[in-house]
């Protein structure tokens, strides 16, 4: 039976450590001479980093290869978030409205939305998450500054990575719970059994583009 992906990822062991990264394309040129700068910022933004997991049996471990090997390497592709950024900081985590995209044609690092609650103060706070789309199509995006709604519960959040399609009018924006689409950055899988039979998984991820 064919693999239909994005797969769930599991969360059953919890993680022992979760390293993001936030990958930028910036070109920088200096003259030897005077040591003058020209840079240009390029359009390539992407999440990527490492994902390290507790020191487990063999019982639980299984469940991570299984799901490791049914990826094929880069092939496959898998939803996943920040698990300690699932719960916004503002107050969106208890009285999140039916946020939904503010207009079409939107493009780079805004992103305006409405459906929020009125003239809610910190409705989101700067390092919460966001989602755009689903399932394969899933991104995941960092607010960069507190957001407030106004009174007609609308409000313009400033984003990492910028807008890389343009979301449709009325599309969802799920505020808590933020998943994007990731791959493995190889596609050889590891993992080491100790001596005392306990099992040492780790794995890079890079976001699906």
């Amino acid at each position: 039976m064919a693999e239909t992906y994005p797969l769930t990822l599991p969360t059953h062991t919890g993680i022992a450590a979760l390293n993001w990264a936030a990958e930028n394309r910036v070109a920088v040129s200096q003259s030897p001479f005077t040591l003058q700068q020209q840079v240009v910022k390029h359009a390539g933004q992407r999440w990527s980093g490492t994902y390290s997991l507790p020191a487990m049996q063999r019982e639980n471990a299984e469940v991570w290869n299984a799901f490791l090997l049914r990826l094929d390497g880069s092939f496959g592709t898998f939803l996943m978030g920040d698990p300690i950024g699932a719960t916004p900081r503002g107050s969106a985590a208890t009285t999140a409205g039916t946020p939904v995209v503010n207009g079409a044609s939107q493009t780079g690092h805004e992103l305006a939305i409405d459906g929020l609650p009125v003239s809610a103060t910190g409705y989101l706070k700067a390092g919460d998450y966001i989602q755009l789309g689903s399932g394969s199509s899933a991104k995941l995006h960092k607010v960069l500054e507190d957001v407030d709604s106004n009174a007609s519960g609308e409000a313009t959040l400033n984003i990492w990575p910028d807008l890389r399609s343009s979301p449709s009018d009325g599309a969802t924006v799920a505020v808590s719970n933020a998943k994007g689409v990731f791959r493995l950055v190889d596609n050889t899988i590891n993992w080491d059994i100790g001596s005392n039979s306990f099992y040492s998984i780790s794995f890079a991820f890079v976001e699906a583009l």
